[in-house]
């Protein structure tokens, strides 16, 4: 039997032989937590070396700030086992962080001026020092308080065998490392045009401290409304986060990044990587011998680069990320507009994960032969009024061009995914993934059942502001951690994970190497090498780019 999805009037048809190859996916999830002290404030403390190495340890590191704890879980086809992994992060971090706490939210509160925010150190390696410059260059680009919002990214790749048989279906006769990579740029780009969606369902962040809007100096910040003398939100709000005060760059407007194909998306990166930018030039590389940033581009890095789905190759040491896509292909996406859930202790549901594969299983079956620059402009606009109004009930969107009401088409996608639930569901009595849709669906009927919604009623019945909503969270989930046996097999791996990171981080600060600047070089001529000389043709639209910056 084979089953039947459709979208738009088109029918994919998935064959039943390729149906058991798609119920064993790889997921993992990356979670970030702010370390707060008791009142909010970030910690001003190194990473405690209790946790081991940030820049050695495989699970538990730190994002943009030394405070910024990034929590990675393996890749695990069973989701319940990924978030029982997580769980027991969380058990050993808050075990090991004395009397500080975890923030239980995305967006910041407390003290927020530069000042306040610790960037991250990673001694005094070249890998450690660049990395620790890259911040630097962030600091001076967006300011601190940005780069201390929080999210949760969930990484998700089909089954290795689910490939060649998926090819052979489609009758693709080429190379499978390229034909997968194509499919899962189709998939990428499906994500980014329902990814409002993803906002609606699970933003959990309408509203912010009057620390964060003082700090953020956006002038988008005035269309916030005042809810309490410490605290400002949108009432229809679902992500600020998301939004133009959260996580987006004004300069990165400047350019397109196409995601039609792995090429273009390699030559659109690969030249914001490379062109200069006036308003960077002014911040200055190199400053009395002492780095400012890693270069004056438009980014210093492809990490730099933010968007709500990213294509994924792991890299090897000192390698680039476009060059590892360019040499060996897609192995994995990354979904980044995820909030920390403030009601779920580790921030997420095991229901919030089964929607996300199932979404993303869908968006691989559905046709999507390119997005032009209207199309994506059409994407964009979707994703910040869903950000910023998206329980608006009388909200509507944009599909091709026609306007549609928000909830007319989540229902419409919701009904599309059920036949993918049910071949994630394999028959078993308790259809989690069927459920998990159910759950979403009702969401949708009823808006006061998303986490944003239940985030302002809490305010209001508490009458508490943001921050001391969040805190009484913080509080209540560091002590459920804490007091939270963990299995004495998983504590002394654990143990034998820090104690291993802390070795590698002195042997390799110990290393003799080549001067930081010829590293610097060595890492950056990695874009001229042959793997993907293909792909290094300067953008097409870099006149736009020079005109637009120039406008910045």
């Amino acid at each position: 039997m084979s089953r039947r999805l459709s979208c738009n009037n088109h029918i994919t048809t998935i064959n039943e032989s390729l149906q058991p190859l798609l119920i064993h996916g790889l997921k993992g999830i990356e979670k970030e937590s702010l370390r707060i002290n008791q009142e909010g404030s970030i910690s001003l403390l190194p990473h405690p070396g209790q946790l081991g190495a940030a820049l050695t340890h495989p699970n538990i590191t730190t994002d943009y700030s030394e405070a910024l704890l990034e929590l990675i879980t393996p890749a695990l086809s069973d989701g319940t086992e990924m978030l029982s992994y997580l769980a027991d992060l969380h058990k050993y971090v808050c075990a090991n962080i004395n009397d500080e706490l975890l923030l239980a939210a995305s967006m910041p509160v407390g003290d927020l001026r530069d000042l306040a925010i610790p960037i991250a150190e990673y001694g005094p390696s070249n890998v450690g020092r660049m990395k620790h410059i890259y911040r630097q260059g962030l600091s001076y680009r967006y300011g601190r308080c940005m780069q201390v919002i929080a999210g949760i990214h969930f990484n998700y790749s089909l089954p290795v065998p689910f490939w060649p048989q998926y090819q052979h279906f489609m009758k693709h006769t080429g190379d499978l490392q390229l034909f997968t990579t194509q499919a899962y740029m189709g998939m990428i780009r499906n994500l980014q045009r329902y990814g409002w969606l993803i906002l609606y369902l699970f933003g959990s962040s309408p509203a912010v401290a009057k620390s964060f809007v003082e700090s953020r100096h956006s002038a988008h910040s005035r269309a916030l409304e005042k809810f309490d003398e410490t605290s400002y939100y949108k009432p229809y709000a679902t992500s600020l986060r998301m939004s133009e005060i959260g996580y987006l760059n004004p300069v990165q407007s400047a350019f397109h990044i196409s995601f039609n194909s792995i090429d273009d998306y390699i030559r659109d990166l690969s030249g914001a990587t490379t062109i200069s930018h006036l308003g960077y030039e002014r911040i200055g590389t190199k400053v009395k011998d002492q780095y400012r940033q890693l270069n004056s581009n438009f980014l210093q890095i492809e990490n730099e680069y933010y968007t709500s789905v990213r294509p994924k190759q792991p890299t090897r040491p000192n390698e680039r990320p476009l060059q590892a896509l360019g040499s060996r292909g897609i192995q994995y996406i990354e979904i980044r507009s995820v909030d920390v859930d403030m009601f779920e202790p580790t921030g997420i549901s095991i229901e919030t994960t089964r929607f996300l594969e199932a979404l993303s299983l869908f968006c691989l079956f559905q046709p999507n032969a390119g997005h032009d620059l209207k199309q994506q402009d059409e994407i964009s606009n979707n994703a910040l009024m869903v950000a910023n109004s998206g329980r608006d009930p009388g909200l509507k969107l944009l599909d091709n061009g026609h306007e549609v009401p928000l909830r007319q088409w989540a229902l419409t996608l919701c009904e599309q995914m059920r036949e993918i639930c049910e071949i994630l569901d394999n028959g078993n009595a308790n259809t989690s993934y069927t459920r998990a849709l159910h759950q979403q669906i009702e969401k949708i009927r009823h808006p006061e059942l998303t986490a944003s919604a239940r985030m302002l009623s809490a305010m209001r019945t508490q009458k508490m502001s943001v921050t001391e909503l969040v805190l009484q969270k913080s509080h209540e989930y560091t002590r459920y951690f804490q007091k939270s046996s963990l299995d004495t097999a998983i504590k002394r791996n654990f143990d034998l994970q820090v104690k291993t990171s802390l070795a590698e981080q002195k042997q390799l600060d110990a290393m003799n190497e080549i001067p930081f600047d010829e590293y610097l070089s060595n890492y950056f001529s990695q874009g001229n090498s042959t793997s993907i000389s293909h792909s290094q043709v300067l953008p097409k639209n870099l006149s736009e780019w020079k005109v637009k910056a120039a406008a910045q």
